[in-house]
């Protein structure tokens, strides 16, 4: 049998990460009856006896260049390579292939309440508006549909109007090393982290509007990190430069090591207030530190935490609440409570997404 697995947009963070997972698994299964041929267009894998790389780092120039690939170059490679089935890691099925095709959906945008304006975000929009509904009629033509939340389950379900029996969950492996615990005392409670990138989405700017009204109330004994430097886009530099202007206690202390994240779960609240995720890594990895968290009131931050205790909710936007929780954390409003054995506590464990692709 031969499987193609298609994903061209791969090329670093989360989507290189699950791309990556996934062939270290095939690489490992070693079945000798499947022939394996990724498409991928700037990532470098070894090649075996049964697996095959094909680059096409071209379709990285422009999306003219993609759509003639998805287009053109794909069916024709099914068609050369006497393919039997397809999975892929693009949220897109393979036009004008008439065979079976699985497809890993994690790309939340087209599936979530907040609508980006044109103007707001152009990208974002036309992930909403254009490729969102190529991604809705692809779950429909889809064999299998392979998602890593139940909330994404869900929103496919009713976006789109399919049988939920094609919809299979696989949700990532969380590999975690737990060192240390959190530590309540008065220095944790009254300081707030929020390891996240530059997107927009990611939402600094509540954080922002909680610490400008707490500063309004007179409440300076505190202090925000952010794991951005301040310069990566218009966007943050414009956040950045509020930040200094009003003097808040934020600190932008640039990426750190993920040894350095661990450390900050011990000794601060996690303060996480993204409105667009697919699964929230932070909110599971604060959990199982034991620490309090502070998140948007989201499906999918709900999903990690409504069984723990010590995490409380907000509205995304709602930057009074927010200030309200902060404030509560740092003055001992909150009571927090001591959750015991690490161990105890749910962590995740990936199902094999290579047995949904052969089976």
């Amino acid at each position: 049998m031969n499987i193609m697995v298609f994903d061209v947009p791969a090329e670093y963070g989360g989507a290189y990460s699950i791309l990556k997972d996934f062939y270290d698994e095939v690489k490992t299964h070693r079945d000798e009856k499947i022939n394996w041929i990724f498409v991928l267009s700037k990532p470098e894998f070894q090649e075996t006896e049964n697996i095959k790389i094909l680059r096409f780092p071209w379709i990285k120039k422009s999306w003219g260049h993609r759509l003639f690939f998805d287009n053109f170059i794909a069916p024709s490679l099914i068609s050369k390579y006497n393919i039997n089935k397809v999975f892929s890691l693009q949220n897109l099925t393979i036009p004008r292939a008439d065979i079976e095709q699985t497809i890993y959906i994690h790309q939340p945008l087209p599936f979530i309440e907040h609508k980006f304006t044109f103007s707001e975000n152009k990208l974002f929009w036309m992930y909403q508006n254009l490729i969102g509904h190529k991604i809705f009629n692809s779950i429909k033509k889809a064999n299998k549909v392979i998602v890593q939340t139940k909330w994404l389950k869900k929103a496919c379900i009713e976006k789109v109007g399919v049988d939920g029996r094609k919809i299979n969950i696989v949700s990532p492996e969380i590999r975690l090393d737990v060192k240390g615990s959190f530590s309540p005392n008065n220095k944790a409670f009254s300081t707030f982290f929020y390891p996240a990138s530059a997107l927009q989405y990611k939402n600094h700017r509540v954080i922002i509007e909680a610490c400008k009204n707490l500063k309004q109330n007179d409440i300076k004994d505190y202090k925000v990190i952010f794991t951005v430097k301040g310069d990566e886009n218009k966007h943050i530099e414009t956040l950045y430069n509020e930040v200094k202007s009003a003097s808040l206690p934020i600190e932008f202390i640039g990426s750190i090591s993920r040894e350095k994240v661990f450390s900050y779960y011990t000794q601060s609240v996690l303060i996480f207030p993204s409105y667009i995720e697919t699964f929230g890594l932070p909110m599971l990895e604060a959990k199982l530190h034991g620490g309090i968290v502070l998140a948007s009131d989201s499906p999918f931050s709900h999903e990690i935490l409504d069984d723990y205790k010590n995490a409380y909710f907000f509205e995304s936007f709602d930057s009074t609440r927010l200030a309200e929780l902060m404030f509560n954390t740092m003055s001992g409003k909150i009571n927090y409570i001591e959750i015991g054995e690490l161990k105890d506590l749910n962590i995740y464990k990936k199902n094999s997404l290579l047995d949904h692709i052969i089976n």
